[in-house]
């Protein structure tokens, strides 16, 4: 027995808006109390520190009232503990004065059976309640009471809440799914923080939705650990961050470092797109080898003994025995820079003890003492400039990148001959301030930092649309959790660079973690059957090792082809999009990039407002998208102009995969207007109902 998710006018809705209300009071009082602490510390560090979290602490408690507080309410029987509860289920935990909860975090381990209690493992849930809003009005109950349905009723029940929330109109950034996260969704969500996961997931089965939603829970789970240690999310670009931007601070969690692929590696500015072939080379993992290489050229084994004077002794190593153990620790795998100080320190300890061994000591002399001044000795650091100098990551690969011959030696062995050439600059740039740097240099000069002094790391990092990263971005990504975890979201049929990895085993090894395992969501939600069903007749060809995504939604019409002569292309995308923004919710146009411009300027000339795709305000409603920078994103209704022309067959695979992309990001309706011929794998699928 079950209510629908309508409007209605009654007292038991009347109540749930006081609650609603009352919640909302006791959140507005946690965060005044927060306001009103005052920091205090050891010292003027410490209290700045506390100063800061109170800080976060208050954002985090900010009440957005374009949604509500609560979406869900557990009714437990007198078999639970405690029996007969009762709780309010909501994005963040909100607690009354005297510290009783008001609303239970999602996350929380009480709130888990709202996702899992079915009529057959209630968990002591006697009925479930989920509640419906229109921007920040609660305007609709939904009741399960799970010992009078059977297994399929309540299916039926939580199918028609997806559709609803999925079909609700959106305009602006990407909203979490914490009202509607399926089993399958939850089981990755909770999955413990030690575990590194790859989510292959086709479009619209919500795989962003689930990492996010990881990161959330896991910062819940180790609040302790990860606010130490940080969590990362990574995404292709800014369009991508700017559509994401909400779903984390929206579940109280404002403290997640953000980055595009593109600005992960902060020592170079990215001033320049590389040429497709040296970007090959540059993006194969062989070139950890090279820089590996190219940063222990500089260390060169002594050929003299070290002398060192202290007083009136000299200490006096052997070359045989100083190049023993340069070798010793070139071999060792070190860091170049660790094992630079290692020398170091090894050149002091030696002095040191022939000094004890030799009575070259008194008595007053401070073993700490004699070891600090040792170090400091002119004789050893010229020893070591000379031995293992000081190498700067960014010169060492801007001398890979424009000396031919420190190039050659870096590389013989490991690249050929044609590979070196593609990967020398044109022309040697003046300086090093001068350089251009592409994608694919910043990370050489990421894999640089990491060989001369090591990476920064994170308790756990997100990276989506991981299909399309190089074995070197990959690579960058594992050692910024090389002591935490990760979790890579993608799909291998929307890879669309050339290194992209044709399996996920293949990409995981980059990472270097210990153990990785690939999880499948084999359910999509945002893409109506219709559309999905469609664009998937293109996985034969683009991605035949691909498990087609089944789509839980029909929506009848949906799919609109409009084929017309190629003088009316035009006007016939301007009356698709009329329509389209006639419609409630986003509306997005894809064009192919090359048409992006005139696609722009004909917006302008018809005084349609519209914004570019990396601008994600939520007052307008319509975005113009080149199709290369399409993906992750999604619109209630898109318009897709000439197929033929984003599915270029000089970009080969590439095309048709940035095609099946372009045609999986609508909602509620994808609209395609053509006058050249469909792509011919599309046109062999089902017969498919054309407008004209």
């Amino acid at each position: 027995m079950s209510r629908p998710l309508e409007p209605l006018a009654d007292s038991e809705l009347l109540a749930e808006r006081e609650m609603l209300e009352y919640a909302r009071r006791c959140l507005a009082a946690m965060r005044q109390r927060t306001r009103s602490l005052r920091a205090a510390g050891a010292d003027k560090y410490a209290a700045e520190s506390v100063e800061w979290r109170l800080r976060q602490r208050v954002a985090a408690l900010a009440d957005d009232g374009r949604t509500g507080l609560f979406f869900g309410r557990l009714d437990y029987d007198d078999s639970a503990d405690p029996p007969e509860a009762r709780f309010y289920v909501g994005r963040r935990h909100v607690s009354d004065a005297e510290g009783d909860p008001v609303v239970i975090d999602w996350r929380a381990g009480l709130a888990h059976p709202f996702y899992r209690a079915s009529p057959t493992r209630r968990y002591g849930v006697r009925a479930r309640r989920r509640f419906g809003y229109r921007g920040g009005t609660l305007t609709s109950i939904q009741d399960e009471v799970l010992d009078l349905l059977d297994e399929a009723e309540a299916l039926a029940v939580a199918d028609r809440v997806l559709v609803a929330e999925i079909e609700r109109p959106r305009i602006g950034p990407m909203r979490d799914i914490v009202a509607t996260i399926q089993p399958e969704q939850d089981d990755l969500i909770r999955a413990p923080l030690a575990e590194t996961i790859v989510i292959q997931g086709g479009p619209g089965t919500g795989k962003t939705a689930v990492g996010l939603h990881r990161a959330a829970f896991l910062l819940y789970e180790h609040r302790e650990r990860l606010a130490r240690d940080g969590v990362l999310v990574i995404g292709p670009g800014p369009a991508y961050l700017a559509f994401i931007r909400d779903v984390l601070p929206g579940l109280g969690e404002v403290d997640v470092a953000q980055r595009s692929i593109e600005d992960l590696v902060a020592q170079v500015a990215v001033t320049r797109t590389e040429r497709p072939a040296a970007a090959a080379v540059k993006a194969d993992d062989r070139m950890a080898a090279v820089v590996r290489r190219a940063a222990f050229l500089h260390v060169r084994p002594p050929a003299l003994p070290l002398e060192v004077r202290w007083r009136h002794r000299v200490v006096r190593l052997p070359s045989r025995l100083l190049r023993q153990r340069v070798d010793e620790l070139v071999a060792g795998g070190v860091r170049y820079q660790v094992g630079r100080d290692h020398l170091r320190d090894w050149l002091v300890e030696r002095c040191l003890r022939h000094l004890e061994h030799t009575e070259g000591l008194s008595a007053l002399d401070s073993p700490a003492e004699v070891q600090r001044s040792l170090g400091a000795r002119r004789e050893v650091q010229e020893f070591l400039q000379r031995t293992w100098p000081v190498v700067d990551p960014v010169r060492l690969v801007f001398r890979l990148l424009s000396e031919r011959a420190f190039l050659a030696e870096a590389a013989d062995g490991v690249l050929t001959d044609p590979e070196q050439e593609l990967l020398l600059w044109a022309r040697r740039p003046r300086s090093l301030k001068a350089a251009a740097w592409s994608v694919e240099d910043a990370f050489l000069v990421d894999e640089a930092v990491d060989v001369v002094g090591g990476t920064g790391t994170f308790g756990h990092v997100v990276a989506d649309e991981a299909q399309d990263l190089s074995a070197m971005q990959l690579r960058a990504i594992g050692r910024r959790c090389r002591f935490g975890s990760a979790t890579l979201l993608g799909d291998l049929a929307q890879r669309t660079t050339p290194w992209a990895a044709e399996r996920w085993g293949d990409a995981a090894g980059h990472l270097e973690q210990r153990s990785v395992r690939v999880e499948h969501l084999p359910r999509a939600f945002r893409a109506p059957k219709e559309v999905l069903d469609f664009a998937n007749r293109l996985l034969p060809e683009i991605a035949p090792e691909v498990r087609p995504a089944r789509s839980v939604r029909s929506v009848p019409g949906s799919l609109r082809l409009r084929p017309v002569p190629a003088p009316a292309v035009t006007a016939a995308w301007v009356r698709a999009l009329d329509e389209a923004l006639a419609e409630d919710g986003s509306v997005g146009l894809i064009v192919a990039d090359a048409a992006d411009a005139a696609a722009g300027d004909e917006l302008v000339a018809r005084g349609v407002e519209f914004r570019e795709v990396d601008r994600f305000d939520t007052d307008t409603r319509l975005a113009l998208v080149p199709a290369s920078a399409v993906k992750g994103l999604e619109f209630d209704q898109v318009v897709l102009v000439e197929p033929a022309d984003i599915a270029d067959p000089a970009l080969g695979p590439t095309g048709l995969r940035r095609l099946y992309t372009a045609l999986t990001r609508a909602v509620l309706g994808l609209t395609i207007v053509h006058a050249r011929p469909l792509p011919a794998t599309l046109v062999s699928g089902p017969r498919t109902r054309r407008e004209g």
